[in-house]
């Protein structure tokens, strides 16, 4: 595992399928993300916001990029959702299939 992987997984939430399809696929078509798996289930989330516990129904996108598509891809998540704070949490790729990680950095 010599060689630095450019390739990052980034996590952002909607508060809609609708806003998931729309953010996943202008993101692709941007060519900001290689990919973007749109979880079509709801997963529930609590959290603390302005101060009272929330809890809501939201949809995951896991979205593969590159480390030098990042910033693009933030600014146009933040341009495109509904949240007054979305959730954009970059994770750090250590390893992975040799091929796909060729691909990824090759569409991302």
């Amino acid at each position: 595992m010599g060689r630095r992987v450019e390739a990052r997984v980034v996590l952002v939430s909607c508060g809609s399928l609708t806003d998931a399809r729309n953010i996943a696929k202008t993101v692709v078509e941007k060519r900001l993300a290689a990919c973007v798996s749109v979880n079509s289930w709801p997963v529930e989330s609590v959290y603390r916001w302005k101060g009272e516990v929330q809890k809501a129904e939201e949809f995951l996108l896991v979205i593969k990029t590159t480390t030098r598509r990042l910033k693009e891809l933030e600014k146009e998540v933040l341009r495109l959702h509904s949240y007054e704070v979305p959730e954009f949490l970059v994770i750090k790729i250590e390893g992975g299939s040799a091929a796909y990680l060729k691909w990824l950095l090759d569409n991302g």
